[in-house]
């Protein structure tokens, strides 16, 4: 198993260091040649921000590849959804064993008790950016 993401993508606007790209995110079985024939597949467009510094070299319109590793992925995965459900669980019984059993108050604060995480994740979302960066190459035809 390779260490890298790739996608095939086109560029949608340059502004100064900032790249958009536009990618088509396909299901597994949207290649499959029963796709037209099956409800399961699916396929929809995401715009896609790379800061790189030689941004001048691209061109609006050209195809290119956008390169991610997989253990960038792997570290999204754990602080979107591993460490919320952490907390959520350790919140769940802390809560639970103090309330007496009250599993609807349990319940609530549990699920509030995410909040200043993803609060947080907002006000870190520039360092955030650094760490989760993509690298962007022209594709030569």
């Amino acid at each position: 198993m390779t260490n890298t993401i790739k996608h095939l993508g086109t560029v949608e606007s340059i502004e100064g260091s900032h790249v958009q790209v536009r990618i088509v995110q396909t299901s597994a079985c949207s290649s499959c040649t029963a796709k037209a024939y099956c409800r399961s597949s699916e396929s929809k467009e995401k715009l896609i921000d790379i800061y790189d510094a030689n941004a001048s070299v691209f061109k609006v319109g050209e195809e290119v590849m956008i390169y991610g590793t997989t253990s960038m992925g792997m570290r999204a995965v754990v602080l979107a959804f591993g460490v919320p459900f952490l907390i959520l669980i350790i919140a769940l019984f802390i809560v639970y064993s103090y309330t007496g059993g009250n599993e609807i108050l349990s319940g609530i604060i549990a699920l509030a008790s995410i909040i200043p995480y993803y609060i947080l994740l907002y006000f870190f979302k520039d360092k955030l950016k650094k760490n989760f960066s993509f690298t962007l190459k022209p594709i030569n035809k």
